[in-house]
């Protein structure tokens, strides 16, 4: 099923226009952006800790962290971190014609297979989606991997590329699996031609509904120059979001790329506190109390919503 990407991530949920924006840093979002609708009384935040050489910390307790909502520390009301949780995974393969140069198309399904060996078929579901200026709907959620790595093989690199488009249009399905742990998984040579939305519009959309987004730069050593690097606006937009960006253009780069993602899937917390009663964004930052600890998750939430 092909979905014209502009108008499927207006209307893959109830979109409205966003009355005020915070400073740039906080919330990097135009204020006339259409961003899906969010939970105004509970804000559920999943979020990632690791030490300080890398390892996942999958034990800690609430009195563990502070949240602060807007500069103001606020209690947290619930804190889950079952690793037996299920999870829904959206494997988001670009498409585009650049992904001919060099091995990134076969690199791409070799990741996205490993991925879908790492799920337990008995408790998780994952989608395989497709982009160039559409987003194509190659396999809805299901539990049944054989038939999404044979999908995979149907994936073929033409056209130009709506990176950020498919993105967001992907974060709208995504956010109806509103039970399980969730995570969209790009794969992408990190070329992007023809978006209507930016980075930061993005990221807006995905961490309104808390869906980290995981980009794999698939740029190989014959492939030239990789766009992708730390501090650029698509790593910044996997950041944003609770993701990560992953640099998988070496074998074994895709091996410790694997292992990070299904880490995080596995080992996120899912932290609750009860929104504020002003409708906007609001900045929020999350810290392990005890030092050496990192915490990633979105930066923000939207409280309230326009009718």
């Amino acid at each position: 099923m092909h979905l014209p990407l502009r108008s499927f991530a207006v209307q893959a949920l109830a979109a409205y226009v966003v009355s005020a924006a915070v400073a740039a840093q906080e919330a990097p979002v135009r204020p006339e952006l259409p961003v899906f609708r969010s939970s105004v009384d509970l804000v559920s935040m999943a979020a990632v800790v690791r030490d300080s050489r890398g390892r996942v910390v999958p034990t800690l307790r609430p009195d563990d962290f502070e949240l602060f909502d807007a500069g103001q520390r606020r209690p947290i009301l619930d804190l889950r971190t079952e690793a037996g949780a299920p999870a829904s995974v959206a494997l988001l393969v670009d498409g585009s014609g650049s992904m001919k140069v060099g091995a990134a198309l076969q690199a791409s399904r070799h990741i996205s297979a490993a991925i879908l060996q790492s799920l337990n078929p008995a408790r998780d579901d994952a989608a395989l989606f497709s982009f160039d200026t559409r987003l194509i709907s190659m396999q809805e959620f299901t539990s049944d991997f054989a038939a999404v790595r044979a999908s995979l093989e149907d994936v073929e690199a033409w056209g130009s590329t709506s990176l950020y488009d498919a993105i967001a249009g992907a974060a709208g399905i995504v956010s109806k699996r509103t039970t399980n742990r969730r995570a969209i998984v790009v794969l992408t040579d990190g070329t992007d031609t023809t978006s209507a939305y930016s980075p930061a519009d993005v990221s807006a959309i995905a961490s309104s509904v808390d869906v980290p987004v995981y980009v794999f730069s698939l740029n190989t050593p014959d492939g030239g120059d990789s766009p992708l690097s730390s501090g650029t606006t698509l790593a910044e937009l996997a950041r944003w979001t609770g993701g990560d960006y992953l640099d998988a253009s070496t074998p074994v780069m895709m091996s410790r790329a694997i292992a990070r993602l299904v880490e995080d899937l596995r080992h996120q917390y899912l932290i609750a506190f009860e929104a504020s009663g002003t409708r906007g964004w609001r900045a929020v930052q999350i810290k392990a109390r005890k030092k050496g600890l990192t915490v990633r998750a979105r930066g923000w939430y939207l409280a309230g919503s326009s009718e």
